[in-house]
């Protein structure tokens, strides 16, 4: 019996998971397609910000003619229908949750029922394919969810980032679904919708590398790795999944991680107190990590495969999620 969720991602674009591992080759296979004439711009086609009402009113035959080639060869007409018809089964609205640029060429759309049950994740090209759908059951966890921090929390940076995983369901933060990361936030820095330029494999190339990151609150350093190699990009080093890293420990029991710094760049040592704010170090490539960026979260003890992740109170006030640009302060 075939699940009623839909998991459909393009030939070549690959599955959903850390930073969305080897973007730049979405990207080349894009460029590919194009220059063989795969792709056109679809006639009377479903805008991306439309497609919630679409999905729910029945359009499926505009929607699937928008698919790509490989998707529509993959699955029938008649399966996604069937699969779309006991999707939206009880739901009234989808609203739109989160929207992020995944490179110059592709972008994602998070929409979530009301009751937020229920969720989609949906890749478009600029050419307005479909390049990947996930339509899936949101599992929630609302005893965790209500418990925040006790301390004030900032972001870890020095200036504007925009934030790639974070947020309270599994489509816009995949840490969710793991109780030692459930509340955790992945950083980058983007330009013109790209979080790199020139060569992708070049940790040089990506505006976050060598960036710095700063203390989260006031509190004692507890441990530092700092050793640990810089990983081409599209690589990831499972052996040591935290990379070169950070623990902070802060009143009330709670420590803050801050993970996947640049090999050897960590300005602090286990004893040191800090204050918020104050640098540790700078951003890197290394550990379980595709590219370079920050995983910041806060935990109710000093191991993260041990413990659990904590929400964080911010001390703005506001919670960010996926898609947001933040900055320490705002």
């Amino acid at each position: 019996m075939k699940s009623s969720v839909i998991a459909l991602i393009a030939a070549g674009i690959l599955p959903f998971s850390e930073l969305e591992p080897n973007l730049d080759l979405m990207e080349r296979i894009e460029v590919s397609q194009e220059e063989q004439g795969q792709i056109m711009k679809h006639k009377d086609s479903i805008e991306p910000e439309e497609f919630n009402d679409a999905f729910l009113r029945g359009d499926y035959e505009t929607i699937y003619q928008q698919f790509s080639d490989d998707f529509q060869e993959s699955v029938s007409f008649e399966e996604f229908v069937r699969l779309s018809e006991s999707f939206n089964e009880g739901v009234e609205a989808y609203r739109l949750k989160s929207e992020l640029s995944i490179t110059k060429h592709l972008a994602q759309y998070v929409w979530v029922n009301e009751a937020e049950t229920k969720g989609i994740r949906i890749v478009f090209d600029k050419h307005d394919t479909i390049q990947g759908l996930n339509v899936t059951p949101l599992p929630s966890y609302t005893e965790t969810d209500r418990q925040y921090t006790e301390n004030e929390y900032v972001m870890p940076i020095k200036q504007e980032w925009n934030v790639v995983w974070g947020g309270t369901n599994h489509l816009i933060n995949y840490h969710y679904l793991s109780p030692e990361q459930r509340y955790a936030y992945d950083l980058v820095i983007k330009k013109n919708g790209s979080s790199y330029h020139g060569n992708p494999l070049k940790n040089k190339h990506y505006y976050a590398f060598g960036q710095e990151v700063a203390a989260p609150a006031n509190g004692k350093v507890i441990k530092v790795v700092e050793d640990v190699e810089d990983n081409t990009p599209g690589e990831m080093n499972a052996d040591q999944p935290l990379g070169n890293h950070v623990v902070i420990e802060h009143d009330d029991g709670e420590y803050s991680l801050l993970a996947h710094f640049k090999q050897h760049s960590i300005s602090v040592e286990p004893g040191d107190q800090v204050e918020q704010g104050d640098l540790l170090g700078l951003c890197g490539n290394s550990g379980n990590s595709s590219e370079a960026h920050i995983h910041f979260q806060v935990m109710d003890g000093p191991d993260v495969f041990e413990g659990q992740s904590i929400r964080i109170q911010f001390k703005t006030g506001k919670e960010p999620i996926q898609g947001d640009r933040v900055n320490p302060f705002n």
